[in-house]
């Protein structure tokens, strides 16, 4: 179907109904007067943006030397459980040759952070603390007059990404949850070649989180693992979908005109591996072997759009197998793959191809490349090539920082964010139930239809 054919099967069917009504999680949740819908909004250009940041552990301080590194930024304020953490990041401003005289520091409380916000007053604030923390913090942040920058996930459970919502609409503030993934070049390349029409119209996507994190389970006391391993014991189903499906979302203009989510089915397999791990490599009193270890070891989820495609979303942060996010997407004309980059067309491509019966890959996989690689990666590569994560990392903090100061819409929207976060309670919620479908919610509250595709940046 052609776009025109899209928006007018939506007019044209009873899937307009669901548009306009959804399932009780949507419905109990209508917009006030003094609400504003911000799928496409642009806040006033900040000249200089003043940060402040919450959490600079290992991904917080990664985020402050990368802000800190741009044009026409100042870090304000820094807070943070412990006194390390900050004396570390002062260290990293001052290497920017930013002035470091003038940061206020809070740290040794729960709650510091939340006398930063009042006091300090920042443009803009970053968080990358423990998940259970996100919701509240953003929430926090935007009644303070700061937009908020959330690492993965937004939030855990929908009625917090609905109060998300309801607070970036009431006081006009952008809420971002930094998905990086979407910024590789790998993701770039497939949005490019999508949106020049080379796959046809898509039809299916893969997406996923495959890690094998068990060593985190070594940090005992402080890092990601000292709170990370405890939600193997309080939560079933997948808790960390965003990485995969941020770019599979983008690359179907999910929220964004075209289509959106629908339903969710999802299984998980036994609870084994953390486990195992914890008997093999800690005592029999250790704190890890006294968890009970509910959620399965690999998780599959199938989600249904309403224009009928589909998405598979796997998470599996505990087998003994290799990293991939899959990162698949399947067209009338072709499929692009991830890990390691494949393609395929069903004309072929260039003299490495005469059909889609074979993979693209070696040096015609370098040639897709030269042909294909995104306008922005292309832009941003030399100046951002040595930050994390393969250079995606510095291209979000580039682009945060270049929307807020030409005052443009972000990459990234808030509703974008709830939804893909929104898979951790209904995944749970499926599993739970021997794999019953679960409806989205619409945090758009229908206004989906009338928001901007996400286009090619240059």
């Amino acid at each position: 179907m052609s776009k025109f054919d899209r928006r007018n099967f939506i007019k044209t069917t009873s899937l307009s109904a669901a548009f306009a009504s959804t399932s009780s999680l949507y419905s109990f949740n209508s917009r006030s007067s003094n609400q504003k819908y911000m799928g496409d909004f642009a806040s006033p250009k900040l000249k200089n943006i003043k940060a402040a940041f919450i959490g600079v552990g290992y991904r917080g301080k990664g985020h402050l030397k990368l802000f800190s590194s741009l044009p026409g930024t100042e870090v304000v304020a820094i807070s943070d459980l412990y006194e390390d953490n900050i004396t570390d990041s002062l260290k990293i401003i001052k290497k920017s040759k930013k002035p470091v005289d003038k940061i206020n520091t809070y740290w040794g409380g729960e709650n510091k952070w939340k006398t930063m916000l009042k006091e300090v007053r920042p443009d803009i604030v970053f968080i990358s603390t423990n998940w259970k923390n996100h919701g509240v913090m953003a929430v926090e942040t935007m009644k303070n007059n700061a937009h908020a920058f959330v690492e993965v996930p937004l939030a855990l459970s929908i009625n917090e990404l609905w109060e998300i919502v309801n607070t970036s609409e009431k006081y006009n503030k952008h809420c971002m949850m930094m998905e990086n993934v979407n910024y590789g070049r790998e993701e770039l390349m497939f949005l490019n070649i999508i949106r020049n029409g080379h796959l046809g119209d898509l039809l299916h996507a893969e997406a996923a989180y495959i890690h094998d994190l068990r060593f985190q389970m070594f940090e005992e006391e402080r890092g990601t693992g000292s709170w990370r391993t405890f939600q193997y014991e309080q939560k079933r189903g997948n808790l960390y979908p965003t990485h995969g499906l941020g770019p599979v979302s983008q690359y179907m203009n999910l929220l964004r005109s075209e289509d959106n989510f629908k339903t969710i089915v999802s299984f998980s397999t036994p609870a084994m591996g953390r486990k195992k791990f914890a008997n093999e490599n800690f005592s029999d009193n250790h704190k890890w072997n006294e968890l009970n270890y509910q959620n399965g070891d690999l998780n599959t989820s199938i989600i249904k759009t309403h224009l009928g495609r589909t998405i598979m979303v796997q998470w599996d942060e505990t087998s003994p197998r290799p990293y991939t996010r899959l990162n698949l997407i399947q067209g009338t004309k072709g499929i692009l793959a991830g890990g390691p980059t494949r393609a395929a067309f069903d004309d072929g491509f260039e003299n490495f191809t005469a059909d889609a019966h074979q993979w693209i890959k070696d040096d015609g996989i370098k040639r897709l490349y030269e042909k294909y690689d995104h306008p922005l990666y292309k832009r941003l590569n030399n100046k951002t090539k040595d930050s994390g994560h393969g250079g995606m990392d510095g291209i979000m903090m580039y682009r945060i920082v270049e929307c807020l100061q030409n005052g443009t819409p972000l990459d990234q929207n808030l509703y974008e964010g709830c939804a893909w976060s929104a898979l951790i309670e209904l995944t749970s919620n499926s599993v739970n139930n021997n794999g019953e479908p679960q409806e989205f919610p619409d945090f758009t509250r229908g206004n989906w239809v009338n928001t901007k595709p996400f286009d090619i940046i240059s």
